[in-house]
Parts: structure tokens; sequence; C-alpha cells
């Protein structure tokens, strides 16, 4: 009996599980299908959209031959270059997330996140700014020799297959680097890169089937070598070792995936520019999909998918794009700016849905420097800060005398003096103020949150108030210092709201703060570009110069209001100065000495966005500062805030007084941005932060 009722228990079993087996290949067919009627209907849409009125019947007509002239040159010279380069951008970008997440299984990895677009975005500026015009083809060689050169920093920094987070801070700290060498290319050389910062922002439109039709080669060779190697790369979603045992050359297998990833996202870079986050929504709507049905759990069932998935936001973007803004206008507003804000609000969904093993950073080895050390310390600094604004108040494109600025400050100076001091002074006098207010807003910042990579322009704060502040200049410009520092405010305070509300459940988790943050500042950057395209797409240079940290054009009004939130934000940090210490502490000893840990962190926290906006009103947005200014204040005199804080302040307004003054200096006549300048300090800093803490 035993021998004969063991046989039908395995039958049922199998029975009973070939059905879904069976159901799950026509469903993801079905999937499939239904995904290609989906993109072949918002290509439709899209083109029947534009400043002619061209519907569905004439475009019909003109694809079989048979409407008249005019029809014809719109649907076929513009319209369909334009959907054909959407889909093809979104395949690409798709299908290059999909994979460049399973290697790294990492599900925030995609072009955006490891610098790709960044890294070609460089090299083709580069390109540009010597003036050799390259084919299209070529063009596509240069800016995949950058992406895949940043793409294998940031893999180096992060580690494949550890360190979700931290694969996105790291490439967000190098995309910023990048960004911010390409954008003083755009400065230095408007002429030779005009065009670069719309493009920038990723637009879809074509002249002609030229592009579409050059590029197809370079996607098709990615494409065939991707599902090639699609079996390799379920053999790696097994583990390293698993991997191994079955014969599959681990190293070699993701060093040729990301190749093909980043020759992919090149292709798409060099058609239609940066369109953002395409790599990064798609594979996240698809595996929902690969869950419920088996057939795209499969590297080859699921890249078709991925493919099609970017395809539709790309043509998704672009239909609603067109069906909110007006024809005329919406021409000019690239399909990048959409998805970018779709992937934002992606980014910051994903963060909160991750889990975050990296708690609050616990504080640092608690050393006490002698008070001998401390006031050398603040000696020497009080020195280098009175020196750098000396030189900056004397060097420019016009030098001048201490005699000058005695006889300026008397009322004696001529006419060409005047003038000359009477715009410089305000510039250092906002440097100087801005860094300060900076480092102070760091310092709080880091201390409430107990989470060394905190700082307002990569936690959003800033980016919340240049859109604050963009928004009130594109619409009123004539207003005056305190209207833009009473916009940059509501915008870094809604900011904040959004961050440390969502990033609070839990307390503050280190990864989950810092996520959130990054989410927001691309939020805020992609609104920033439709702003300043809406209103005025041919002041590139203008949005550029303020978005770069750039004090040019201030005057005293202008300073007034960030030395008085400075001034006020010392009297608090240095009042407070004892419950700062125990907040950095951890969560249980405030609350032991009776201390109300909400209310304490409630109010560093406002101080923070106040001293942030008010920077932004005054200096623009200028990042980093609040980041390396604390923590070499911590490293040179502890991390008692007594100490930190008039540190730090001074370093910060040092850092920005030294660049801005390098930034009108070094290459006089033409300015660099002191935004420029200190991110290509703070860019190696913070990834030398996440190689320190990640050990």
């Amino acid at each position: 009996m035993a021998v004969t009722a063991k046989p039908p228990a395995p039958r049922p079993s199998t029975a009973a599980d070939r059905p879904p087996v069976t159901a799950t290949r026509p469903g993801a067919t079905a999937v499939t299908a239904g995904l290609v009627v989906l993109v072949a209907a918002l290509a439709v849409v899209d083109l029947t959209q534009g400043t002619a009125a061209v519907g569905p019947t004439e475009v019909f007509k003109a694809l079989t031959g048979r409407s008249g002239p005019g029809d014809a040159s719109v649907v076929i010279a513009s319209r369909l270059p334009r959907a054909a380069a959407g889909i093809l951008v979104g395949v690409v970008l798709g299908v290059a997330g999909a994979v460049l997440q399973a290697v790294s299984r990492n599900v925030l990895a995609a072009p955006d996140t490891l610098a790709v677009n960044a890294g070609a975005y460089l090299a083709l500026g580069v390109v540009g700014v010597t003036g050799v015009s390259l084919p299209l083809l070529a063009s596509s060689g240069i800016a995949f020799a950058g992406g895949l050169l940043a793409a294998a920093v940031v893999l180096a920094l992060s580690g494949l297959g550890t360190g979700t987070v931290r694969l996105v801070l790291a490439g967000t700290a190098l995309m910023l680097g990048l960004n911010s060498l390409t954008e003083g290319l755009l400065l230095l050389f408007p002429q030779r890169t005009e065009g670069l910062y719309q493009w920038n922002q990723g637009s879809i439109g074509q002249n002609g089937f030229d592009g579409v039709v050059q590029m197809l080669p370079v996607v098709a060779v990615g494409l065939v070598g991707l599902w090639l190697t699609a079996r390799r790369v379920d053999a790696l979603a097994l583990g390293d070792d698993a991997a191994r045992g079955l014969g599959v050359p681990v190293r070699a297998t993701r060093v040729t995936v990301v190749a093909l990833a980043t020759l992919l996202s090149a292709a798409a870079v060099t058609l239609a520019g940066p369109v953002g986050f395409v790599g990064l929504c798609a594979p996240a709507l698809v595996r929902p999909l690969a869950r419920r049905f088996r057939g795209l759990a499969r590297t080859r069932g699921a890249l078709p998918v991925a493919g099609l998935v970017g395809a539709g936001l790309v043509l998704g973007s672009d239909v609603l794009l067109r069906a909110l803004v007006p024809s005329g206008t919406a021409v000019a507003v690239p399909t990048g700016v959409v998805t970018s804000l779709a992937g934002a609000v992606a980014l910051v969904v994903m963060a909160l849905r991750l889990r975050d093993t990296a708690g609050a950073e616990p504080p640092d080895r608690l050393r006490i420097p002698s008070r001998t050390a401390f006031l050398v310390t603040v000696a020497v600094l009080v020195a280098v800060t009175v020196g750098v604004v000396v030189a900056g108040v004397l060097l420019g494109d016009s030098r001048l005398l201490l005699g000058d600025v005695a006889n300026w400050a008397q009322g004696r100076a001529g006419r060409t003096v005047s003038f000359v001091l009477d715009t410089r002074v305000p510039r250092v006098l906002a440097a100087l103020c801005a860094g300060a207010a900076l480092a102070l807003a760091g310092t709080l910042v880091q201390a409430v949150t107990r989470n060394p990579l905190a700082e307002p322009g990569v936690l959003g704060v800033s980016g919340g108030a240049a859109l604050g502040a963009v928004l009130l200049v594109t619409t009123v410009p004539v207003a005056g210092g305190w209207s833009v520092a009473g916009a940059a405010f509501a915008g870094a305070a809604l900011a904040s709201a959004v961050v440390f509300g969502l990033a609070a459940r839990g307390g503050y988790q280190q990864n989950r703060l810092v996520l959130v943050g990054i989410g927001v500042a691309a939020g805020t950057t992609a609104l920033i570009s439709l702003l300043i395209v809406l209103t005025d797409p041919f002041n590139a240079t203008k949005a550029l110069t303020w978005l770069s940290g750039s004090t040019y054009g201030r005057t005293l009004p202008d300073v007034v209001p960030v030395a008085c939130v400075l001034t006020l934000g010392l009297v608090v940090a240095v009042a407070r100065r004892t419950e700062l210490d125990l907040v950095s502490l951890d969560e249980h000893t405030p609350r032991l000495l009776g201390l109300g840990l909400s209310r304490a962190r409630l109010g560093f926290l406002v101080v923070s966005v106040l001293l942030s906006a008010t920077a932004v009103a005054s200096a623009g947005t200028i990042g980093f500062v609040g980041l390396v200014a604390p923590h070499a204040a911590r490293a040179l005199v502890g991390r008692r805030h007594v100490r930190v804080v008039p540190v730090a302040v001074l370093l910060g307004a040092c850092l920005v007084c030294a660049a801005d003054l390098l930034g009108r200096t070094v290459i006089a006549p033409a300015q660099l941005g002191a935004g420029l300048m200190t991110a290509a300090i703070g860019t190696p800093y913070f990834l030398w932060l996440l190689v320190r803490t990640r050990r």
C-alpha cells in the first residue's frame, strides 16, 4: 500500500504546478502585446499633437501617401521622427536600466544614478568647446567613453551587489561634480556651446530621420549583445558563488553588461540628450509584473517588456506635456523635464520602501583638544579669512590698493574706483555671509540627524530655496532682496518639510534621509529647468550663472537678509550649544536629561532652513559647503559645538570667499560661479566619506 500510494502523490502536485506555468506564458505574451498596443496608441496621439492641426485621419493619410503636401510634410519631416526617437530612446534606456539593476543586484541602478548621463554630457561639452564638428556616430563614441568612465568610478566606489543606497549617493556626488565642470564650460564658452543647456534637459525633437537611422546600428549592437548574455545575467541573480559553480565568468559578465548598457545610454544621450530616470522607473514598473508572470522573471523575457515600458514612459511624458502646455510653448519644453519629475517621485517612493540597514551615525570618538589648540585654530582661521576678504576686495578685473579702499570708505575715491568697489564689496560680503550661513546650516542638520552625509544641498533644501527664488524672479522681475529671500525660504521650508517629514519615519535613518533628499533635489532641478524654458528659454547663461552660485550683480540690500539670519543663527547655536551636544549623541540621553527632543529638533531645523534659504537668495546655489565645513571643524577641534560652531562658520566663510575670488580672477575677465569651485572640492570629499563610512 505504501509503495502504491506514493506514486500518485507527485502527480497532483505536478499537475497543480503546470497550470500556472502554462498560464504564465500566455500571460506574459498578453502583457507584451498590450504594451505594444499602448506604445502604438501613444505614438499615434503624439503624431497628432503640435502647432499645426493634424488629426488621426490626416496622420493615416500621410503615412499611406494619400494626404496633401502640407500634412505630409508636417507628419513625415517632424512628428514621425520625434515619435521614432521617443520610442528608440525609451527602449534603450528601459533595457539599460533593467540589466544594470540585474548585474548589480541593486534596484536603484540606472544610467542616471550611475552618472552615465553626466559623464556623456561632460564629454560632449568638452568636444563642443574645442569647436570640432563631429558626425553623430563619432559623438556617440565620445559620449560612450565619458559615460563608461563615470559608471566605472561609481561602481568601484559603491561596490557591486552591496550598498544599495550608496550607489545612488556615489552617483549623485559624481554627477554634481561632472555637471559643475560642464556648466563651467557652458559659461566660459557660450557661443561654442550654444543650445547645449536645453539639450541637456532631454528633448526628443528631431529634424528628419538622419539621427535615428545613424543610431540604429549602435542600438542593435547593444541589444543583441545583451540578448546573448541574458543567461549569464540570470545566473548572476543566484549569487556570485553559484554563478561560478555554473561556469559563468562573473567579472567578465558584469564588465560586458555594464559596457553594453553604457553603449545604449550613450546612443540615447547622443540622439536626445539625457532623458532622466527612464532607466530607473521602467524596471521598477516591470518588477510587479515579473512576480505575477513567471515568463518575465528571466532576463530574456523582462528586457522587451522593460524596453516597451520605457518607450511608453517617454511617449506618455511627451503626450502629457503637449496636452497640458499650449502647443506653441510645448515645442520649447524638453520631454526629459517631465520624466525627471516622475523619476524624482519614484526615487522618493523607493527610498521609503527600502530597508535601511544604516541607522543614525554613532557620534565621533570623543576627542577634546586643549583650549590653546582651539584658540590657535580660531586665530589662524580669522587671519586667513581676513586675508581672503582683503584679497577679494583688491583683486579682480581691476586691481586696487588699500589706499583706494580707504579713500572709498571716506567718500573721496574717484568715479572709477567707486564704481569698482560699489560692485565688488557687496559680492565679497555676500560670499562671506553665504558661506558662513551654509556651514552653520550643515552643522545644525548633521547634529540633529546624526548623519555625516546630511547637507542642505544634498538634502534638497537648497534646491527648494532656489526653486522659490527662481519662481519669484521669473514672475516678478523687479522683486527686491527681502522678497527673494522670503520666496527662497518658502521653497526651502516646503522641501525640508517633505524631506524631514518622510525621513522621520523610523528616526532619520542615514540612507533614507539622504536618498529622499536626492529625490527632492532632482525634482526641484527639473522644475527650475521647466521655469527657465517656459519664461526665458534663450537666457540659459543667466540661469546658469544663478544656479552655479554666483555673487554677480549683488548689492548691499541683497546681503542684509542673510546677515540678519546668520546673526540669529549664531546666537541660537551658541546659546543652545548644550542642547546641540545632547541631540547629536543618541535618542535616549536627551530624554533622560529632560530635553524635549522633538521640539529641539524642530527649532534647529527651522534655523537651518532659514540659513539655507537666505544664503541661496544672496549667492545662488552653492553645494557641499555645509558638508565639508562641519567635518573639517570636528576634525580640528573635536565635536563639542561650543567649538565646532565658530570654526565651521569661519571655514565656510573662507571657503566660499576663496571660491568666489578664484572664480573672478583666475580666468578674468571671464568668471566662474563660486558653486562650481566648491563642487570641485566637495565632490571628492563626499566620495571619500562614502568609502570611509562603508568601511
